[in-house]
């Protein structure tokens, strides 16, 4: 007989959501959508007016190219051939470039990096979240200032994976 007294996973643990929100990052997901047994995760990127629904690209289309904003505040020289990766914000809070005030911040452009590396802290709700590198290679641009506020998926990073 089996034991039901052992604690469950809790499907809404910030590591799941967390996960997810990369899972749906990495390969352009615009929604998951997860059930088991009584209980549902459903995770949509992008904005979504009342009564709409999402609008999905035709399937063989890229994206729109983003628009550089004047929040960016360096980026490396254009390379030909170049293959940049999006370190984008996994939640809505507070970018901060450094662990503690008076520090180096943890990465400059042409800092290397990890999958591993961390490259900033975002405070949500009084809770800091490292954000890490996944990928590795070189900061080409760096797209936010710190103590900036940041949304969910906003590029904070690109990394050039080919320096």
């Amino acid at each position: 007989m089996a034991d039901d007294s052992s604690p469950k996973p809790d499907p809404f643990d910030v590591r799941t959501i967390r996960f997810l929100a990369r899972l749906m990052s990495r390969h352009d997901l615009s929604e998951i959508d997860l059930r088991q047994g009584e209980v549902t995760i459903r995770l949509r990127r992008g904005t979504r007016v009342k009564g709409l629904p999402l609008p999905a690209a035709p399937l063989g289309t890229a994206p729109a190219a983003p628009v550089p904003t004047p929040a960016a505040a360096t980026a490396a020289p254009e390379r030909p051939g170049r293959k940049l990766h999006e370190i984008k914000s996994l939640a809505v809070g507070t970018f901060y470039a450094q662990r503690e005030p008076g520090k180096p911040p943890f990465v400059k452009v042409g800092s290397r990096v990890t999958p591993d590396t961390v490259v900033g802290l975002i405070e949500a709700m009084k809770t800091y979240n490292d954000i890490t590198a996944d990928c590795t290679g070189v900061i080409a641009e760096i797209l936010v200032k710190d103590k900036e506020p940041v949304e969910f998926d906003q590029v904070l990073f690109r990394v050039d994976l080919t320096g």
